[in-house]
């Protein structure tokens, strides 16, 4: 896999929130996806930038255009420094909620999206990926 280019954000008001979702949607215009698959990718982007502003308070993401030899995407990393999840399983159930939302946040990003990968150790923090091919 080639990394054509990357991007390190701040997530660490709801103003940056905003910002990386108008990053990922800038960035799924320019690849050429289609409205449904943006929507899907923003959507997903958003729910994760806001559990690392909520959860994990505050922390970064790390947006990277992909390639392989047939196909080219989004990869996104969130990072924070935060408490973690001490039961992952139960987290990334529907309806599971540890704030007060609805609890599609997890669940819902890893739908939306092509690739989800989560780390999360109590007390050391988190890290999801998701990928979004074209």
């Amino acid at each position: 896999m080639t990394i054509r280019k990357c991007e390190t954000m701040s997530i660490v008001t709801a103003e940056h929130i905003v910002l990386v979702r108008q990053a990922v949607r800038k960035q799924s215009v320019a690849l050429g996806f289609n409205l449904v698959d943006q929507t899907k990718f923003v959507t997903a982007a958003s729910e994760l930038a806001r559990n690392t502003l909520d959860h994990g308070g505050g922390g970064s993401v790390h947006l990277e255009i992909v390639e392989t030899d047939r196909r080219t995407g989004i990869r996104l990393t969130f990072e924070d420094q935060g408490p973690g999840i001490a039961n992952l399983d139960l987290a990334l159930t529907d309806g599971y909620t540890s704030g007060n939302g609805m609890g599609l946040g997890l669940s819902g990003a890893r739908r939306l999206s092509n690739e989800f990968e989560i780390w999360s150790e109590p007390g050391k923090g988190t890290r999801v990926t998701i990928v979004r091919w074209k």
